[in-house]
């Protein structure tokens, strides 16, 4: 019976060709010289970021090394305006609400204070900003203090979020790619994968890239340098980002849910870049519904834009607020439908409770899971939730809040 093999011909009769030796030496030595280019071109990145030929990715000012990596925002970014490559920055909208600079950035007034020292020491010594964690629920302004920061620095700020740096190769185009004190914001870093983790130790700490080049008995180890940068990490689940990755951030920051007087400040810069004419009443009124996060604010108060244009309305009042959020079943306190379904069955199907998760996510329908997550953390803050060993219970504060609704009803 006849072997049939993988190799050549030469290899199954036996015999070797003459050049056979020659060819499997030159092979050799090409695949060690691939390395050495790799290895050359990576280099040239850090000098020119300008895409080499056969890259898999397309490095060019501005873009991101993959597509859904995000946009980038900070100083430099005009409408009308073309970068090095000839690509137009992302224009900024007319009604973008984030402020731009600390002064402008109403509340945390510790988190400000803090990073502004940080900011003015690091402008006096003329190096990066040391890396910064932001935690806190979402909505509270994580984003917007990273663009802050970059623009208060001067520089860029790249943005892009852990679940989109899902390939090594993602996660090393941006590191090389950035220019001296850039900013790298990078959202959910708590999602990011233990090979990103481990790329961003030394160039958090040394300012290194550690890569292996080739495969097999040609993989080497190579070091490569890159610019000072600073990590803006955010995440809303602090107690998920591994010690190592955490320990490594020289500022560790939490922002917490605002106070009614900072929401309602925030209530009226945003309406006047809206152009909404608003008295201070109503904006009280969004404030008290907004459950202490600007970006839920923002929200309401464009709902209420929508009622007052649609009605022709010129100057909004706290009435017309009332008016447009009951249309989206938003009651005085913030609480929305969702939060009402729950309370009102546990205070009339089961008599207050104790209740168990399982037995209220299937009575409303809902996964227990958005019940935990979602539902029930601002009743619990507000004190008319508990949870108790035996189960959920609802308050005497949410007893008097159901009857209050049904009073005005």
């Amino acid at each position: 019976m006849a072997i049939v093999s993988s190799g050549s011909g030469a290899a199954r009769s036996g015999r070797s060709k003459p050049g056979d030796a020659a060819a499997k030496a030159g092979a050799a030595a090409g695949s060690g010289a691939g390395s050495l280019a790799q290895t050359s071109r990576l280099k040239q990145r850090l000098v020119d970021p300008a895409p080499l030929p056969g890259d898999g990715l397309a490095f060019s000012p501005g873009n991101h090394p993959s597509p859904g990596l995000g946009v980038e925002g900070g100083v430099g970014a005009s409408a009308g305006a073309t970068n090095e490559a000839g690509v137009e920055p992302p224009i900024l909208r007319e009604d973008s609400l984030r402020p731009r600079r600390l002064a402008d950035y109403i509340g945390q007034r510790e988190l400000k204070q803090v990073l502004g020292i940080a900011v003015e020491a690091t402008l006096a010594r003329q190096e990066a900003l040391d890396h910064v964690l932001l935690y806190g629920p979402p909505g509270l302004g994580k984003t917007t203090m990273a663009l802050v920061l970059a623009e208060e620095l001067g520089v860029r700020c790249r943005i892009t979020s852990a679940p989109a740096l899902e390939r090594p190769r993602d996660i090393v185009g941006l590191l090389i790619n950035l220019q001296p004190q850039e900013l790298l914001f990078i959202d959910e870093i708590h999602r990011l994968n233990r090979v990103a983790e481990e790329i961003l130790y030394p160039a958090m700490e040394d300012f290194r890239l550690d890569l292996t080049v080739g495969k097999g008995t040609t993989a080497r180890t190579r070091s490569l340098e890159i610019a000072p940068f600073t990590l803006v990490g955010a995440t809303t689940r602090a107690g998920s980002l591994s010690s190592p990755l955490r320990d490594r951030f020289g500022l560790i920051q939490r922002l917490e849910f605002y106070g009614l007087e900072d929401l309602q400040a925030i209530v009226v810069r945003a309406a006047g870049l809206l152009q909404v004419d608003l008295d201070g009443a109503a904006a009280l009124e969004v404030a008290r519904r907004c459950r202490g996060t600007p970006r839920i604010a923002n929200r309401l108060l464009r709902r209420v834009r929508d009622v007052a244009s649609v009605g022709g309305h010129g100057r909004i009042g706290a009435a017309l607020v009332d008016q447009a959020l009951s249309l989206h079943r938003v009651d005085g306190r913030g609480l929305d439908a969702s939060d009402r379904r729950l309370l009102t069955l546990l205070q009339e199907g089961y008599g207050g409770g104790p209740v168990g998760l399982d037995t209220l996510a299937a009575a409303l329908g809902e996964d227990s899971a958005t019940l935990e997550a979602v539902v029930e953390p601002f009743l619990l803050q507000q004190g008319l939730l508990q949870r108790t060993p035996r189960g959920r219970v609802i308050t005497e504060a949410g007893r008097a809040h159901l009857a209050l609704g049904e009073e005005a009803a």
